[in-house]
């Protein structure tokens, strides 16, 4: 599968999850629930995946953990909170960069609007 159609995916099960549960649940609920209905289409979700930091020539073993990454591909941060603070853009561009991946979804579902709380984010690559 190619980026856009895994993003393509993920999106639509968030919408789904939204729809069906709304906002207001733990990060964690949202989180399992995704990982699940990824799964269910046959992609393949690591939750909470250790990403080491080299850093001066040295490997930090537990740099931070990726909520999610989908087919070694795309990289997912969760987040329920009413409104996302500008350093979480920051965030997840920098996780890209340690982590090496070119494509990261940052998915807030504390939005009313599923729409509003999804932001997709590029390392490198064209959009």
């Amino acid at each position: 599968m190619r980026r856009n159609e895994i993003s393509g995916a993920m999106v639509d099960v968030a919408y789904q999850l939204h729809s069906n549960l709304g906002p207001g649940l733990l990060e964690s609920v949202y989180e399992e629930l995704l990982a699940y209905e990824l799964a269910r289409r046959s992609l393949k979700v690591e939750r909470q995946k250790p990403v080491p930091v080299f850093y001066d020539g040295n490997k930090i073993d537990l740099g931070f953990r990726a909520d999610l990454v989908v087919e070694d591909i795309v990289l997912v941060e969760l987040k329920s909170v009413e409104m996302l603070a500008p350093v979480r853009k920051k965030q997840v561009l920098t996780y890209l960069k340690i982590s090496g991946l070119k494509l990261g979804l940052l998915m807030n579902f504390g939005t009313p609007l599923i729409k509003d709380g999804i932001v997709r984010m590029a390392d490198g690559l064209p959009e």
